[in-house]
């Protein structure tokens, strides 16, 4: 593409945004002059825009958009709650076998390398266990091949 040919979307682009100068809009009327296919082209993008804005009001009423709001607050919503329930079953299990085995390594003296392995292991299975969980509750819905039999 050639700067004039640049040039010339440049202007259109801005034309048609409504934020062009008055320089800018003597600078493109003359481009216009000189360049007349590039007339074609800006009626067009013109037509283009008038047209969509029509559309957009015509195929999404104020309900639409509502509703569309609501989904995507009750997707949010959703999305914080399963993080706040994992990380709560999480924390919870995680201490009660943790204080379960405390119990166990209280009963013997072992070292504090033993007790970090025993928690790193609780704490991790733990969270293995919730993901697994929750990834197949989420799966189960949007399964594709639930249907199909072998």
């Amino acid at each position: 593409m050639t700067q004039i040919e640049e040039k010339i979307k440049q202007l259109m682009m801005k034309h048609l945004d409504g934020e062009s100068t008055p320089a800018e809009e003597k600078e493109l009327a003359d481009l216009l002059e000189k360049y007349p296919a590039y007339r074609d082209e800006l009626n067009m993008f013109q037509q283009l825009k008038k047209e969509t804005g029509e559309m957009k009001n015509d195929m999404l009423p104020e309900l639409v958009w509502e509703d569309y709001w609501q989904k995507l607050y009750n997707k949010m919503e959703r999305g914080v709650s399963w993080l706040l329930i994992s990380l709560g079953t999480v924390i919870l299990v995680s201490f009660g076998l943790y204080q379960m085995l405390l119990g166990i390594v209280r009963a013997t003296n072992a070292p504090f390398l033993i007790k970090f392995g025993l928690l790193a292991l609780i704490v991790g299975g733990v969270i293995l266990l919730v993901s697994v969980i929750r990834e197949k509750l989420l799966l189960r819905k949007h399964d594709k091949y639930k249907e199909v039999r072998r």
